[in-house]
């Protein structure tokens, strides 16, 4: 050891008790007051600011300063307030910043339990710190206070640091006990020290250390602090009905947030009761994410209705939460801390998201968390299982994150260990999709890239029953308080709409190839979207999502394979006989096919209450929301046509209003114009100056290989960041986002995010047609950016489409984008200075020109 890696605590005797501090060294004081602490940072800093070293006090708690202003002294005050990563961020920052050979001295940790409430959190900040502070040899003094913290988080920081010495004070005198020294021996070492002065005595007669231990109350085993406020919340249920309130306040600050409107919305609607039944079914610490309390805050408005109109109809859940520190606890403990801090950087945000979202796929969990994910599933015992993110910025006022994060199914069959492995993995994905670039872009596109975007999980039981070897429930769908894809201009918007499916909802959710979900309007719910007779079959759902047992798996079976099955009700609830495809069949000699059905769900609308409960239900979120909400649910039916409604998820839907009315210019001749329709239009009142139109072309596009169908979505990645803050309207035939490059452009949402106006026109020679997928993913996207959205249907009525006065316009793509000019004969750029959209919701009127 090189004598100038020593260095001295400012106390002769102690430094040769010790022989002395080294660099890299982190010491822990454990102590009884702020006070004794004091006494021990004073002749340290005093032994720095002598030799000259570099000294930073990093200020953050409650207690009186450990330090005075000093100019040789520089102090960094860091908010806890901020929450966990902040904090720790902020920390490794200023490390990296002050670089080696820094000398610290931080204040007591213990004083972060004030705004953490959380044992666990303190013990994370220490792994991540103290490693850094090592690797720079710095010398770093730390406090915690004795008897505060549970054996674990010692064990922890024992562990991690490189001194960890026990001080007491006992009758005007102090004692040093060191109980870790690292790569430092001597046979007194570890026996109590007497400081007095400079001098260090050792305490090696068995009649003074077993006197001064005995005046010493060491304690017992403790809860984690998290758990002793809960369980003095208990307590508060006897009390006055202000103290209640004071510790339901609390609590919701610990499990769901401060000060937003989903938080106010909280304290009105959850008793003191509704919160600690919710912590009660929380594995770990921290919040419960905003999917969670999106669906408890629904149902508990539901629940509170003076008519009591829902709570019949009201499916109970009995879900399971992850609380969002577990999330941080899972980096932290395999070790990957410093990569994630790396990753938050702008210059790492999306180079290290992969390494990281790899490793989040296989680490380990803490042996106490895997002890509860075995709870858990003994309680699910093997039903199915949704295992769902549910992030602090997720499913709130302005940040839906729709379809951004993973969720997994659960189908929970087989042996205890491989249902125990399945699920741990599934919790894994999860933890993975936050680093998905998709949620990343998401997150910087709305500002939000420095924010914390910890993790929660919501675990939910699949809501169904078995059929055979698969279980599905009836219904699931996607609903919305204010409809604002209209088509027909008697639709009442603010009756809200259904995307319904039969099955499991994810075909409600993501836009699936080739199958439609059933599209209800609430103030009529027998209304046809706009579509010819003879196109309803194929505009139905001809495929069924359902989990198959057998298989362990979700899986898509043809609705022929399901409608034979005893679903415990009348098929003909969802789905009528297609009766022209049995005549045709006939007609051709095959009279033992099984009967076809088409999914249409008449009877349904027609001769149950579900549409009307749905629709009371969407006005009266709405209306407490005081905005339009978005509905995700499932509904299972009995013979006799009473049914049980399963609210899955709550969130405001983000959208931009109707807007002013807005005066259609008429037209001398109905044909001099770019484009107009009737209805298929989304986005308001509008009137909008279009700067650009990009326009692929049909033809082109689908003579390229998948593998080029490809490159024309990246194409327009690259168009949309190069025009982003102009007016721009993209083109193109059949649907966009589709993953099925056969059906339309298969570009991800951040590739046209920047786009003003989105179309998609039909090509009736090649079959390819638009379709919105209202409720889907795809849509909460759109409306969430304010993008206006319109379908064009070339060939019916009241509707007019002249490609030609774009694609007359000079082509600038090759002088945009000069390294895609191979691409001039599929995307055509065209500048147009003086085109302007409108629309107008009454009239169901919209012109392009």
């Amino acid at each position: 050891m090189d004598m100038h890696d020593k260095v001295s605590t400012g106390m002769a005797g102690f430094d040769e008790a010790i022989d002395k501090l080294r660099l890299g060294d982190n010491v822990v004081w454990q102590v009884d007051s702020i006070e004794s602490y004091k006494k021990m940072v004073e002749p340290y800093v005093a032994q720095a600011r002598l030799d000259n070293r570099k000294l930073v006090y990093v200020r953050f708690g409650n207690h009186e300063p450990l330090l005075e202003d000093c100019p040789d002294i520089k102090m960094y005050p860091v908010d806890p307030n901020k929450g966990f990563e902040s904090f720790a961020t902020t920390v490794h920052h200023l490390i990296e910043q002050e670089g080696r050979k820094t000398f610290y001295v931080f204040d007591c940790l213990t004083d972060l339990l004030e705004y953490w409430y959380s044992d666990l959190m303190i013990g994370n900040f220490f792994k991540v710190s103290c490693p850094f502070l090592y690797e720079l040899d710095t010398i770093a003094y730390f406090a915690i206070m004795r008897n505060v913290h549970t054996y674990s988080t010692i064990a922890g920081i024992r562990e991690t640091t490189q001194l960890l010495l026990d001080l007491y004070q006992v009758n005007d005198k102090f004692y040093v006990h060191p109980l870790k020294v690292e790569q430092r021996y001597s046979p007194t070492m570890f026996f109590p020290h007497l400081i007095r002065g400079q001098e260090a005595i050792s305490i090696t007669a068995s009649s003074e250390a077993a006197e001064l231990f005995s005046s010493i109350h060491r304690g017992e085993e403790r809860l984690d602090y998290w758990d002793v406020v809960f369980t003095k919340a208990k307590d508060a249920l006897t009390l006055q009905p202000e103290q209640r309130e004071t510790t339901k306040k609390l609590l919701i600050s610990l499990l769901i947030g401060n000060e937003s409107r989903m938080v106010e919305l909280c304290e009105r609607y959850f008793t003191l009761s509704d919160i600690l039944m919710i912590a009660s079914r929380e594995v770990g610490t921290g919040f419960i994410g905003g999917k969670s309390v999106g669906m408890l805050l629904a149902r508990k408005i539901l629940e509170q209705d003076e008519e009591e109109r829902f709570t019949p109809f009201l499916e109970p859940h009995d879900s399971f939460y992850l609380g969002s520190d577990v999330f941080y606890t899972y980096i932290v403990q395999n070790g990957w801390w410093k990569l994630r801090t790396k990753q938050k950087t702008k210059d790492g945000y999306f180079t290290h998201a992969p390494e990281l979202k790899e490793k989040l796929l296989h680490g380990k969990f803490p042996e106490n968390i895997q002890e509860q994910f075995v709870h858990i599933l003994e309680y699910f015992g093997q039903s199915p299982i949704i295992v769902r993110s549910s992030s602090l910025l997720e499913d709130n006022f302005g940040n839906a994150f729709a379809g951004k994060y993973e969720s997994v199914f659960c189908v929970n069959q087989g042996t205890p260990k491989e249902r125990y492995e399945a699920f741990e993995q599934a919790i894994r994905i999860v933890y993975a999709s936050t680093m998905n670039e998709e949620a990343l872009a998401y997150r910087m596109n709305r500002g939000l890239f420095e924010r914390d975007e910890q993790m929660a999980i919501l675990i939910q039981r699949v809501s169904g029953d078995h059929y055979q070897e698969t279980f599905f429930p009836h219904l699931a769908g996607v609903g919305n308080s204010s409809n604002l894809y209209v088509w027909d201009e008697s639709v009442d918007m603010d009756a809200g709409m259904l995307r319904l499916v039969f099955g499991l909802g994810t075909r409600a959710v993501d836009r699936t190839v080739g199958d439609y979900a059933k599209i209800v309007t609430l103030d009529n719910p027998l209304r046809l979207p706009l579509m010819n007779y003879e196109d309803q079959k194929k505009f139905s759902q001809h495929y069924v999502d359902v989990l198959s047992l057998k298989d362990n798996t979700l899986t898509s079976k043809r609705l022929e394979e399901i409608i034979p099955y005893d679903i415990k009700v009348d098929q003909q609830m969802f789905a009528r006989i297609d009766y022209e495809t049995v005549n045709r069949l006939n007609e051709l000699g095959y009279t033992n096919r099984p009967l076809p059905f088409i999914l249409d769900f008449q009877k349904l609308l027609k001769n149950t209450e579900f549409p009307k409960l749905m629709k009371d239900m969407l006005a009266l979120l709405s209306k407490v929301y005081d905005y339009p909400v978005d509905i995700e649910f499932t509904a299972n039916f009995t013979k006799d046509n009473h049914f049980k409604i399963n609210l899955l998820q709550c969130r405001p839907l983000q959208t931009r209003g109707l807007g002013h009315s807005v005066e259609i210019p008429k037209l001398a001749d109905d044909q001099a114009c770019f484009f107009s329709t009737k209805g298929n239009f989304m986005g308001g009142n509008v009137r909008l100056p279009i700067d650009y139109v990009v326009f692929v072309h049909t033809k082109s596009y689908l003579e390229r290989n998948e593998q080029g169908k490809y490159a024309v979505a990246r194409q327009i990645g690259l168009i949309n960041t190069a025009l982003k803050g102009k007016n721009v309207m993209l083109m193109g035939p059949g649907r966009w986002g589709t993953t099925t490059p056969s059906l339309g452009v298969p570009v991800h949402f951040t590739e046209l995010s920047n786009m003003s106006v989105i179309c998609e026109f039909a090509s009736n020679e090649t079959g390819l047609m638009p379709e919105l997928s209202y409720g889907s993913h795809f849509f909460q996207d759109l409306v969430e950016s304010g993008i206006f959205y319109v379908a064009i249907f070339d060939g019916q009525k009241e509707v007019v489409f002249h490609p030609n006065a774009i694609l007359e316009k000079e082509n600038m793509l090759a002088s945009i984008l000069p390294q895609s000019s191979q691409f001039s004969d599929v995307i055509h750029i065209a500048k147009t200075d003086g085109m302007e959209i409108f629309s107008e919701i009454v009239s169901q009127r919209l012109l392009c020109k």
